[in-house]
């Protein structure tokens, strides 16, 4: 077969490949795009935020009915079709595969199908496709994403075990589940299953969900998953798994010693490691750190001069990262004086919501950081009580003396969408009275970052709050 030769070669097809494929193109560079897949996407679209996100809206329903005995409405027991559920999750994401193979077309980007894998500095070996054995090319950049991480204890050859990509296919509902993590996977997808009627567990090995988040955002979740969720585990670890016909059995070493349980189905949520070990970068001068994820820097450049790498396989670990960082390298390459300097918000997609941007109380304990801090409980919102969810919380981290907006943290319905004010205020460096002088619409949920602000200054009239030297 023929080499194939390009000015930039981008090796995945996820949310980083694209945007970088696509940002390149846009500058005028001839582009090509090597993936695994025959659809662009990358895990996020095909087997990860997306499809989630649809499977989550499902349980979002499921769990509004149920409630909504509160208001005086009783739909009753829903009927599941996990057929019809599946069409829906997978019509969302044909859509939008459809719409990014368009894209590409329209901005003349080659996709080629099949693995890739450097033999030098400017070529790659490419296996599974039937057009091209190589490529040649002037700079790659590297988004090859990450798997679900996998430890041997749970390697015991059984489809009763899960992870994060086989979970999705919804194959069943089995009566009960164990998930294995108390991160954000396992959380919204163990909720997913909860609300479809699965009886759910989760063990964490720390003393807490959502390890490394703030404990004021996580306690309101905590509490409601509590009451959704057969047990939560803390200071758990599981010893041993075993498989039988119809059911796991799974040893828990916890604070009742060592226990034995089984559950139909066991979800292993544990993290995620790079998509690096396979590419050849052995061949290259880019290098991996002790992990395997690729050594770059602000710029997105590896040791070698032709090669960047992008989005998880550099440690990114979300989507929206990714991207960023796939249009800078495309703008390095193009020659754009251009960086990764970004603010990053992360959401947590659980019912209720948790997100926070910039520094959180738990980092600034951490740094022995001095900061002070203002908060705002959603039982004082209108607009949460007009939906029967004042659980919520907004809190603002702020700089002494120059009141500077260090960071926001929201749990609550919506607050993914509440954060992204937020991410602005802390990419802006914004001062408190920025926010707090900002007219909120009422009766709305973004009222609460504006209300929290307005906690800080003393100024604000919903709480009673004694105004600051």
């Amino acid at each position: 077969m023929p080499t194939h030769r390009t000015q930039l070669l981008v090796i995945g097809g996820g949310p980083g490949g694209y945007a970088a494929a696509f940002r390149a193109a846009d500058l005028g560079l001839n582009v090509t795009i090597v993936d695994d897949d025959k659809r662009l996407g990358g895990t996020c679209l095909l087997r990860g935020c997306i499809p989630s996100k649809a499977l989550l809206h499902v349980a979002a329903v499921i769990s509004e009915t149920r409630e909504a005995k509160e208001f005086g409405l009783n739909y009753g027991d829903p009927k599941i079709d996990l057929d019809a559920i599946r069409g829906f999750k997978d019509g969302v994401v044909d859509k939008l595969t459809g719409g990014l193979d368009g894209l590409a077309r329209r901005r003349k980007v080659t996709h080629i199908s099949g693995r890739a894998s450097f033999g030098s500095s400017q070529r790659v070996n490419i296996t599974g496709s039937g057009t091209f054995d190589s490529v040649e090319f002037d700079h790659a950049i590297v988004a090859t994403g990450s798997r679900p991480a996998s430890i041997p204890l749970f390697e015991i050859g059984s489809d009763r075990v899960l992870n994060s990509t086989t979970a999705l296919e919804l194959e069943d509902v089995p009566e009960t589940m164990l998930v294995v993590g108390g991160g954000y996977i396992g959380l919204e997808l163990g909720l997913v299953y909860a609300e479809l009627g699965s009886r759910v567990s989760v063990v964490e090995m720390t003393d807490g969900l959502l390890p490394g988040a703030d404990r004021d955002l996580v306690a309101p979740l905590q509490k409601r998953l509590s009451g959704i969720f057969e047990s939560i585990q803390l200071k758990t670890a599981v010893r041993k798994v075993e498989a039988a016909i119809d059911e796991i059995t799974v040893t828990m070493d916890g604070s009742d010693n060592l226990t034995e349980t089984a559950f139909e189905k066991i979800l292993v949520s544990i993290g995620r490691q790079p998509n690096s070990e396979t590419l050849g970068l052995e061949n290259t001068k880019a290098v991996l750190d002790e992990r395997g994820f690729v050594n770059v820097d602000h710029q997105q450049r590896t040791g070698d001069a032709h090669i960047l790498a992008i989005g998880d396989v550099v440690g990114g670990g979300l989507a929206h990262t990714a991207a960023h960082q796939g249009k800078v390298a495309a703008e390095v390459v193009a020659g754009e004086p251009s960086a990764f300097d970004k603010i990053v918000p992360a959401v947590v997609f659980t019912n209720p919501e948790v997100a926070w941007v910039g520094l959180t109380e738990t980092q600034a304990t951490e740094q022995k950081k001095n900061v002070e801090i203002a908060k705002f409980p959603w039982a004082a919102s209108g607009r949460a009580m007009t939906l029967g969810r004042s659980d919520g919380l907004t809190k603002v981290i702020v700089e002494p003396v120059t009141n500077r907006v260090l960071g926001v943290g929201i749990v609550g319905p919506g607050a993914g969408e509440l954060i992204a004010e937020a991410t602005l205020a802390v990419e802006m460096a914004a001062v408190v009275s920025d926010i707090a002088e900002t007219i909120h619409p009422h009766p709305t949920l973004s009222e609460s970052v504006g209300i929290a602000s307005e906690v800080f200054e003393g100024t604000a009239t919903d709480l009673y709050v004694p105004k600051r030297s």
